[in-house]
């Protein structure tokens, strides 16, 4: 399938959700009409987050819009608002349909190098130090429910040091199932504040804890790395991780649209 039919079908898409929500009350009614409509913008940058375009530059190349790569810039961060509308627009849906197992986990987005921080001025007042598996890491933080059929059902974002209990509330705190996360989430006042009995979560015990944990519990725990893999393809297909924006709209679109881009593909 060659760029242009790629970019066809994405339109449809981008077209059919913007008809559906009504996105055409925000288009301006006086004034010059745009050089790039809204439509055009947010397929545009959907193209970029599935078909694996590096930058930003080698869109503009690639399409050739009417209009200066400092205006397609402008514009497409500036949608990335409404690019957020579509995409709470479908996480709620999928809450609706989603299945009865889900999964909260957080990973780490570095905005830039550990080498770099100190000249990093960009993100200083929302990211922070973190610390994953991976080591200390200066950025943002990503917190998913998904569910057990991959299914993105909520997202939200933290400075590097967000706690993942505080956002576990506040992730689920309208859905209902089977919670599974590991063990950074053990808590009795986090389970003693979300449990009911239409929902409960489990955290996998930590290796110093010695107990005993049924087969089915044992199983249900290793459906864990479904919400890997979401994390796996965020980054390695979807360009969630970036040091190339050079403003903040640039580093919020960047990762709007590749969580659009996850669930739309």
């Amino acid at each position: 399938m060659n760029f242009l039919s790629v970019f066809k079908n994405l339109k449809v898409k981008v077209s059919e959700l913007y008809t559906q929500l009504k996105l055409n009350l925000l288009e301006q009614a006086t004034g010059r009409p745009r050089s790039l409509s809204i439509i055009d913008s947010l397929t545009l940058a959907l193209y970029w987050k599935t078909q694996n375009v590096g930058t930003k530059i080698a869109l503009w190349n690639d399409f050739k819009p009417s209009c200066t790569y400092k205006t397609f810039v402008v514009t497409i961060n500036r949608f990335a608002l409404i690019a957020l509308l579509i995409l709470k627009f479908i996480m709620r849906m999928n809450q609706k349909a989603s299945h009865l197992i889900k999964h909260t986990d957080s990973t780490d987005i570095p905005v830039c190098l550990n080498k770099n921080t100190k000249k990093h001025t960009t993100m200083r007042g929302l990211a922070s130090w973190g610390h994953s598996g991976k080591g200390f890491y200066y950025g943002l933080k990503l917190h998913i429910t998904t569910d057990y059929l991959g299914r993105l059902l909520n997202v939200s974002f933290t400075p590097g040091n967000g706690s993942e209990r505080k956002e576990f509330l506040k992730l689920n705190k309208e859905m209902n199932g089977l919670f599974v996360t590991d063990a950074g989430y053990i808590s009795k006042e986090l389970a003693d504040t979300f449990n009911t009995d239409k929902r409960i979560i489990f955290a996998k015990p930590l290796k110093s804890m010695k107990k005993l944990i049924a087969e089915w519990q044992y199983n249900l725990y290793n459906t864990r790395m479904r919400v890997e893999r979401t994390f796996r393809s965020l980054k390695m297909f979807r360009g969630l991780q970036t040091s190339l924006p050079r403003s903040i709209d640039g580093y919020l679109g960047n990762y709007v649209y590749a969580l659009l881009a996850h669930v739309i593909a």
